[in-house]
């Protein structure tokens, strides 16, 4: 069964997901082990965040034009 590139970007944005997933869980433990860093994980955490947004915005436009122009 050949891959094909909706496969591909299937698995992508899979790995988007596991990936913001993981940094944020990494961030909130480390703003309960440290207190001293804790503003610093927040700041992280949040711009996880943002970046987990914006990556979707951007994957949903992407979405949009193929199947508008596709």
């Amino acid at each position: 069964m050949p891959l094909t590139v909706d496969d591909i970007s299937k698995a992508i944005l899979l790995l988007f997901r596991l990936g913001v997933c993981a940094r944020f869980i990494y961030c909130m433990i480390r703003i309960g082990a440290t207190e001293e860093e804790s503003g610093q994980y927040k700041k992280r955490a949040k711009n996880v965040i943002l970046f987990y947004i914006m990556a979707e915005c951007i994957w949903q436009i992407k979405e949009i034009l193929i199947w508008y122009y596709g």
